[in-house]
């Protein structure tokens, strides 16, 4: 067994702009990728989505095992994934191996109101990417979410276990898993949970954010997840990526998150208890612990959205860390910015 530790390089520094460091990164990977490669055939990858949390992680893991295409990076035109041509279109100008998509539509409960988009982004367009990768012979990789679940019960939910969504983005992401699954037999769908990163906007940010401004804050505490670093899903993805080579492939639907559980105020605490420690808050705001009930939204959430990840790191040999490492991290590196 693999422990999976330190999965990303993370490339940040006061006044840079994410193209510098964008371009840091791809010359951090040079060197790495030419001893992997070693006079064997590169890889191509087309990533979706690499503008967003998730893809900033992906991209150095992905730059390692060889040549990453990025829709808006580097003069390569965005993608509109409303427009299922425009997508057709990408793949097949890339003619990548791998295709991973890291883009999805995010926003749970503007989704609410936003049925159409959320749809398109969410179901169609993986379907459609999945079609067309079928159609070129390459493997997809695609992300979901814990949301696909009533949060029903208090163990952690099993792949085989039957989804019954409450919100219209759990909806649309289950939806895109079977679209996936119908058009392509090559692909590996990693569902997840209470992600966060360093880059772009995440509970653990607005917490710190909050804390620096406020001296108590009500946090929900009857809702259990497993929070995930970004870091984590690049890392594990690129792992699997490189058996690819090693013999039969294990397609199909995973649970890919930290080990361990909490909720929202339990994360909240242990976030802002480091950021202390850090120097990245001045002290830890009083923390008052409310039901889901006491703080209404207009998704409906699950109060049980915890994934197991046993048949991930049984079938692909890595042992994922607990999640207050991952958190342990993502505050040191905010920390690490901000000098």
């Amino acid at each position: 067994m693999i422990v999976l530790i330190a999965v990303a390089t993370h490339i940040a520094g006061v006044g840079w702009s994410s193209d510098s460091v964008k371009m840091l990164a791809v010359e951090k990977c040079t060197e790495d990728r030419r001893a992997l490669q070693n006079g064997t055939q590169k890889l191509k990858i087309l990533l979706f989505g690499g503008t967003g949390q998730l893809g900033f992680d992906l991209y150095p893991e992905l730059a390692v095992l060889g040549d990453v295409i990025v829709p808006g990076w580097h003069g390569i035109p965005r993608v509109d994934l409303t427009d299922a041509r425009a997508v057709e279109q990408m793949i097949e100008r890339a003619e990548a191996d791998i295709v991973v998509n890291a883009a999805a539509y995010t926003a749970v409960d503007k989704a609410e109101s936003d049925q159409a988009v959320a749809h398109a982004v969410n179901a169609v367009a993986p379907g459609v990417m999945a079609r067309q990768v079928n159609k070129s012979g390459g493997v997809l990789f695609h992300y979901s979410t814990d949301y696909v679940f009533d949060g029903a019960g208090q163990l952690p939910h099993l792949e085989e276990e039957q989804p019954r969504p409450l919100n219209v983005y759990g909806l649309t992401k289950r939806g895109g898993e079977i679209a996936i699954q119908k058009e392509l037999a090559r692909h590996y769908i990693f569902r997840t949970s209470w992600v966060y990163s360093p880059h772009g906007k995440n509970f653990p940010k607005t917490m710190i954010e909050l804390a620096r401004e406020r001296d108590s804050l009500n946090i929900v505490c009857d809702q259990f997840g497993v929070p995930t670093h970004t870091r984590l899903l690049a890392g594990a993805t690129a792992h699997v990526i490189r058996g690819l080579s090693a013999g039969p492939s294990n397609w199909g639907l995973y649970h890919l998150t930290a080990s361990g559980e909490t909720n929202w105020h339990a994360f909240a605490k242990y976030v802002l208890e480091v950021a202390a420690a850090e120097g990245l808050i001045s002290r830890v705001p009083h923390l008052k612990a409310i039901s889901s009930a006491q703080y209404p939204q207009i998704a409906k959430r699950p109060q049980n959205s915890r994934l197991s990840n046993s048949k991930f790191q049984n079938v692909f040999g890595l042992v994922l860390p607990h999640w207050t490492v991952e958190a342990g991290h993502f505050v040191q590196t905010l920390a690490m910015i901000k000098k």
